[in-house]
């Protein structure tokens, strides 16, 4: 078989609409060469390609389908929100449009039509997207509120300027709240409202939000997160949770405190939580299973030994 003409250069990394290509000189007869895919119609793919990034296959179906953008579970994905979203199918592309246009109808796509304020779509990576707040709350109805929270901390926390590439929080309590106002009576908003309530601004990933959520389920007391305590002089450590009223800190120790270098680390910093009175609880993976039953417990028991007593 004869070798097709090779595509212009901006098209060989990613999907692309028929259009584009067309404009960019490439031919009708080397679109319909077997060479490339259709995942939907409008739309090419270099056969037998995986694409690193989903924003690449996903960006041309919300060309090819005029004023939409990505949404829901696709969202919730391409802002790599933390968390667990049910039901979620990467090979399907959500997409919305305003609700007085036609619903998206192709292969491959899940249509939403919905009510959208300017702010509410944004370009992200070349691509149109529904904001990280309108995200949050598309995804309610699927999700769980202790879900819900885990991406509402995550949205309120307070970015490290020294290691990200960014001084804000995502948004704040009063986005989220008006996001809430705006949409009155869509699906899933009273579990929104509830995680709202929920979140806290400190929680640096989703297991410490789990932790924190689990142990305020179980009746003990509202801990302080990731706040600077001074253990003696020039000493400062970040707890994950804090009870300086009973010095007590919690930290959760995912696979990355599996690593030599983190394992010399970690007995440094449990050795300075020591020398300053405070004692150290430490929860890993297995302690969160059963609705962290044993991390609870370990908690409990580090506070009942230094005084605190439910009331």
């Amino acid at each position: 078989m004869k070798t097709p003409q090779p595509l212009p250069g901006q098209l060989r990394a990613a999907a692309f609409t028929f259009q584009e290509a067309v404009d960019a000189g490439a031919t009708v007869a080397r679109l319909r060469h077997r060479s490339l895919v259709v995942p939907s119609r409008g739309v090419r793919q270099p056969a037998h390609h995986t694409f690193a990034e989903q924003a690449s296959v996903v960006r041309p179906l919300t060309l090819v389908t005029e004023f939409s953008a990505a949404s829901h579970a696709t969202a919730f994905n391409l802002w790599d929100f933390p968390g667990f979203l049910p039901g979620a199918d990467d090979s399907i592309t959500h997409i919305s449009r305003p609700d007085n246009l036609a619903m998206p109808r192709r292969t491959g796509v899940r249509g939403h039509r919905g009510q959208f304020f300017a702010d509410e779509i944004v370009r992200h990576n070349g691509l149109l997207i529904t904001s990280r707040t309108r995200t949050w709350l598309d995804c309610s109805r699927k999700m769980s509120i202790e879900e819900l929270t885990v991406v509402a901390d995550h949205l309120l926390r307070i970015p490290r300027p020294d290691f990200e590439a960014r001084s804000e929080p995502f948004a704040t309590r009063e986005d989220l709240a008006d996001m809430l106002d705006r949409h009155k009576g869509t699906p899933g908003i009273q579990k929104a409202r509830v995680s709202l309530d929920l979140a806290r601004v400190g929680s640096d990933s989703a297991p410490e939000t789990r932790l924190r959520l689990e142990l305020e389920y179980a009746g003990l007391p509202e801990a302080q997160l990731n706040v600077p305590t001074a253990l003696s002089a020039g000493v400062v450590r970040e707890p994950d949770l804090a009870y300086p009223e009973q010095k007590v800190a919690v930290e959760y120790d995912g696979e990355v405190h599996s690593e030599a270098a983190q394992i010399v680390r970690d007995i440094a910093r449990e050795e300075d939580f020591v020398r300053a009175g405070w004692l150290l609880v430490r929860i890993s993976k297995r302690h969160m299973l059963n609705d962290a039953s044993a991390a609870v417990a370990k908690v409990r028991l580090a506070l009942t030994s230094r005084g605190w007593s439910p009331k």
